[in-house]
């Protein structure tokens, strides 16, 4: 049975409001699964931290919040934007309410998340982009590979009835042309084969992506390693999610050694998100793992089409890395999101935890 207290949290951390206690010298003391979300912030790792800059860096603010304290005077704060621990910019109301204990003074602040709705919103219309972008591959692939095949039939064909070296030459040239153009439809249609789940642990597909890293540049990139040790094991497929995230790990590679960027490093980062949505469904845990690099970031006007096949920045590419990821990702039941600005980019993988749990309520729908 329960405990008061006990109840008491549990209904807290339902709330999809953020909810933080505050000591009267503003350290958190107290936040529920809502607040640890929008801070990027574990309870454990929260408590005894300034609230103020997280909230602001104004210094009206911190006066705003001493002066709620010491005079007992409630306020309202409309759309503030702070930046969270994972770089994230987020606009917020939130109303402070002063209360007195036998131990001394505290503030109750509830954080309402503004840009929720704009957020869920932009995932499913990621969602519909990538399906349909899909749908259009599929299309492409069956006009194209049909006559491909009987192209290649018939060079070799025509090969076996030709003894001149010289026009042999040309029939296999046709033949391998037409095995590149059919490998590069595959490779746009992703992965063939449904994932094959079982538990692992992310950090382990990090570690790996990690080594790949390095090899591959002589450690010429700082890998910076940002683990939540709390993570959980979720079910997925090792190898398709090991090459998503190599796909993400190896633009950022890209994007700071050719723009000779400074001090260029990838800063690998995972932490547990609660209550989020995917689409319609709202999951109760989500593993959020970030791939951030400090290269020049993405062209506001190229953001919104990096998911869409053969679009890419680079003379050399091929602009399948990132919807290949994708799609790895959206069969994981999952999402890739992008935030980028000059000096930085991060690219966020959402994989749910919850309906992977036996101890977890299925997901529900939002």
């Amino acid at each position: 049975m329960n405990t008061e207290s006990e109840l008491f949290s549990q209904l807290l951390n339902y709330l999809n409001t953020a909810v933080v206690l505050v000591d009267s010298s503003c350290e958190i003391r107290y936040m529920n699964q809502s607040a640890e979300a929008i801070f990027g912030l574990s309870m454990t790792k929260a408590l005894g931290m300034d609230i103020v800059p997280i909230l602001s860096t104004s210094k009206a603010d911190r006066h705003a919040l001493v002066n709620a304290i010491q005079q007992s005077h409630p306020f309202i704060k409309r759309k503030a934007e702070f930046h969270n621990a994972l770089g994230k910019n987020t606009i917020v109301d939130y109303s402070v309410t002063p209360f007195d204990q036998e131990d001394g003074n505290y503030l109750l602040i509830e954080i309402s998340e503004m840009d929720r709705l704009i957020r869920i919103s932009r995932e499913e219309s990621i969602l519909a982009t990538h399906d349909t972008s899909r749908q259009l591959i599929r299309g492409l692939a069956h006009e194209v590979k049909n006559p491909l095949g009987g192209i290649r039939g018939a060079a070799q064909l025509l090969a076996s009835e030709l003894d001149n070296p010289e026009w042999l030459e040309y029939t296999d040239v046709i033949a391998k042309e037409t095995d590149r153009l059919r490998n590069l439809v595959d490779r746009m249609l992703g992965p063939n084969v449904p994932p094959n789940m079982a538990e692992l642990n992310v950090h382990e597909v990090l570690e790996r992506v990690s080594k790949l890293l390095e090899a591959e540049d002589n450690q010429a990139i700082r890998i910076v390693r940002d683990y939540d040790p709390s993570l959980p094991e979720i079910a997925g497929d090792f190898e398709q999610l090991i090459q998503a995230v190599l796909n993400i790990a190896r633009n950022a590679k890209q994007a700071v050694s050719e723009n000779e960027t400074k001090d260029p490093h990838i800063i690998l980062r995972t932490r547990i998100q609660h209550r989020f949505t995917i689409g319609s469904v709202q999951h109760l845990l989500i593993a959020r793992i970030d791939i951030e690099d400090n290269g020049p970031g993405i062209p506001p006007n190229k953001i919104d089409d990096i998911f869409y096949p053969m679009i890419t920045g680079r003379s050399e590419g091929t602009g399948l890395g990132l919807p290949i990821a994708q799609s790895i990702i959206n069969a994981h039941s999952g999402l890739v999101e992008c935030q980028s600005h000059s000096g930085q980019t991060v690219f966020s993988i959402f994989l749910p935890i919850s309906q992977l749990t036996e101890s977890n309520d299925e997901p529900t729908h939002a």
